[in-house]
């Protein structure tokens, strides 16, 4: 068990409930496991998620009486936790930060839609805006958050916020075997392996490297997609039961006195 509660984090165009985290949260709890959510917004600013993260950070070790926090991130909110620890300069109150599927080197996904006309439009300028307020956020920017997901903008992120040493960092992906693995990423899946290799339909695995440990998730047969590696459809993925991925987590971070 863990000796410090945890909290999880959403990345971009996700919130916390039971649809996104599937079976996770649950088994977890089981496990005897403090677990809350980060309650970050899906279409926010790395600063700003970052911003409500250190509100809920507090608002945990309140309650817990915990001196820290375990971080496990999917995707962005890995990003966002990082900001938090270097920038707002957090790491005293973060045992440990896990990201699973975090463009840590930034995506040529975010890149491809930089420079696409059809998205950089002005009719597409006004009718995206729109439609990510029924996430319910409070600040929804979602130019801002696919730039903030370029290549270039993490690099000079990286500079700016190296690793606390009072922080263990480690690191997990999954990629997908073929397109046929999961629809909603073939598409992405193709244009990634043509131009950054093995990926899970929106991250490269080497952008996912991160810390003092990495681990990917992938089989020759069937692999694992960006949004099934948080349990979304709530069944194996060939070979893997999601929910004991998390359970390998947490036990490796306990081992480590987290």
């Amino acid at each position: 068990m863990l000796k410090y509660p945890l909290i999880l984090i959403h990345g971009t165009g996700a919130k916390d409930n039971t649809l996104f985290w599937g079976r996770i949260p649950k088994l977890l709890k089981e496990l005897g496991i403090n677990v809350f959510y980060g309650y970050t917004d899906a279409w926010g600013s790395i600063e700003d998620n970052a911003k409500l993260l250190q509100l809920r950070i507090e608002d945990v070790i309140h309650k817990t009486g915990a001196e820290k926090i375990n971080l496990i991130a999917h995707s962005k909110g890995g990003i966002d936790a990082r900001f938090l620890i270097s920038t707002l300069q957090y790491g005293r109150k973060i045992a440990s930060l896990t990201t699973i599927s975090t463009p840590h080197h930034g995506t040529l996904i975010a890149d491809y839609f930089l420079n696409n006309r059809t998205f950089q439009s002005s009719l597409a300028k006004r009718i995206l805006p729109v439609l990510v307020k029924i996430f319910g956020d409070n600040n929804p920017n979602i130019y801002n958050v696919i730039n903030e997901l370029s290549i270039n903008y993490m690099e000079s992120f990286n500079q700016n916020n190296l690793n606390d040493p009072l922080v263990y960092y480690n690191s997990y992906a999954s990629a997908m075997a073929s397109k046929k693995d999961d629809f909603l990423y073939s598409w992405t899946y193709q244009y990634l392996i043509k131009n950054a290799g093995e990926n899970d339909g929106l991250v490269p695995v080497k952008s996912a490297v991160w810390g003092d440990k990495f681990q990917l998730f992938t089989d020759s047969s069937r692999g694992i997609s960006h949004g099934e590696i948080t349990d979304i459809k709530r069944r194996k993925i060939g070979a893997f039961d999601i929910p004991e991925i998390y359970r390998k987590i947490t036990d490796d971070l306990s081992k480590n006195g987290f």
